[in-house]
């Protein structure tokens, strides 16, 4: 099939599911239609194993979405399809241009829509196509374009056809086409500039023979000048550091205690220090080791300085990691503290492979296109997992939480039903659970077809 025919394809497929209908089942089925259209489209040579992973995360998500029909797992669909399209043309090209690919295409779409001659057939078009084209369609979209400004515009105007008795929704059909076409021309007809080969030259994983020359980065200083600097930053952010871990434990764990908002607060407020602490303990690291340092024989104490670095800081993470711990037994689990979990988890992943930058002597872009991946697996985990019932099953069984608090994690119905069944039915939970299943079965939310 040729990208004009897929496009036009998928856009009525876009429609047939959302019209009349809210997003559930629909939107989880468009995803498993693009991703198989994709892998029967998908030249043979470009169905790498990253490829087929992309696919199965595609489908796996798209499931996930019309289970929950949630923000993260649509966030999961979206990502993984446009990921699942972009190694499908150029399975070379590193994976973090997919963001600035996707929105420069959809920056950019306007103008590509009226480049005709780009993505419509040029020739070999019949006869009768081209008078369907000329007499129908073409005619049909400047009558529905201009019927839509003059209803807005008259009343009387619109009444003349509002007086049908045809139930048929224009303004509905009209934005869902739009938006379908929107969708699926990018996704089928995205364009990658020639600036990002250039740039995926520079994202490199490893560095060549001419970044190994032994040459000092600025001009006002010398290589022994520059790696003096290094030292003395690192051994005096060393012993900085270990203050700052002795300090930041004492006040969370052998300070008299404090109430519960002020402890949320400040365990927030901790557990944020102590993030942008490791993201920036990462950029000192890629300053000092961006290039010729990385293969400097005399760099060895620079060295043992920046590894001893990352070890306080991943000690400066399982003290967080700890008190986050604590804090979940004293007062419950919530959605906050399983973020911070996360974003613990995801630094300790940046500290291992920032050792292993220095260890193995590999590029500063060696982080980014390994962190890409820890953060797309991030969101498909979230995405998979009832975080909700999660959360709910584990208060109810400690005591954590009142009826309230535990009513506003997310599906966790069936839990709470069981644990409070009279203040369930004084509630207007039970109309909502009813309305749900209730829908349509393309709008329909299988998580809320489980429930009795």
């Amino acid at each position: 099939m040729k990208n004009h025919q897929l496009i036009l394809l998928t856009t009525v497929l876009f429609i047939t599911l959302f019209y009349g209908e809210t997003m559930g089942l629909n939107f989880g089925i468009l995803g498993i239609a693009y991703a198989l259209i994709t892998l029967f489209k998908t030249p043979e040579g470009n169905r790498t194993r990253t490829f087929l992973i992309l696919f199965v995360t595609t489908v796996l998500s798209s499931i996930a979405f019309g289970w929950y029909g949630d923000f993260v797992s649509f966030l999961a669909v979206f990502t993984s399809a446009f990921l699942l399209a972009f190694k499908s043309k150029n399975r070379d090209l590193k994976s973090i241009f997919v963001i600035p690919v996707f929105v420069v295409n959809f920056i950019t779409f306007p103008y590509r829509f009226f480049k005709f001659d780009e993505w419509l057939p040029k020739r070999n078009t019949s006869g009768t196509l081209q008078k369907l084209i000329s007499v129908i369609l073409i005619p049909a979209f400047f009558i529905i374009i201009f019927f839509a400004v003059y209803s807005a515009g008259s009343e009387h105007f619109s009444k003349l056809f509002i007086d049908f008795h045809f139930e048929f929704n224009f303004w509905e059909f009209f934005v869902l086409g739009c938006l379908g076409f929107f969708i699926a021309f990018n996704y089928w007809n995205f364009k990658i500039d020639h600036f990002v080969f250039g740039w995926n030259h520079d994202l490199k994983n490893d560095f060549l023979n001419e970044d190994k020359i032994q040459k000092p980065t600025y001009s006002f200083l010398d290589l022994d000048s520059e790696r003096k600097s290094g030292v003395v930053s690192l051994l005096a952010l060393n012993i900085l550091l270990l203050i700052f871990i002795v300090t930041f434990n004492y006040e969370q764990f052998i300070e008299i205690p404090k109430t519960p908002n002020q402890l949320s607060t400040e365990t927030h407020d901790r557990v944020n220090a102590v993030i942008i602490s490791i993201v920036m303990a990462i950029g000192v690291i890629m300053f000092y080791f961006k290039g010729s340092f990385n293969f400097d024989k005399n760099a060895k104490s620079l060295k043992f300085l920046a590894k001893t670095w990352m070890v306080l800081n991943a000690v400066l993470v399982i003290s967080a990691f700890a008190k986050n711990s604590e804090y979940i037994i004293s007062y419950g689990l919530t959605y906050k503290r399983l973020g911070v979990y996360a974003f613990l988890i995801l630094s300790i992943i940046g500290l291992i492979l920032t050792f292993l930058k220095i260890q193995k002597e590999k590029t500063n872009a060696f982080l980014f296109n390994h962190m890409v991946w820890y953060f797309y697996g991030t969101i498909l985990v979230c995405s998979f997992i009832n975080w909700g019932s999660l959360a709910t099953s584990y208060n109810i069984k400690n005591s954590k939480g009142n009826f309230e608090y535990l009513r506003s994690l997310n599906f966790n119905d069936e839990l709470l039903y069981q644990k409070f069944p009279n203040e369930m039915n004084m509630t207007t939970d039970f109309e909502n659970l009813r309305r749900e299943q209730d829908k349509p079965f393309l709008s329909k939310i299988i998580y809320y077809q489980t429930l009795k």
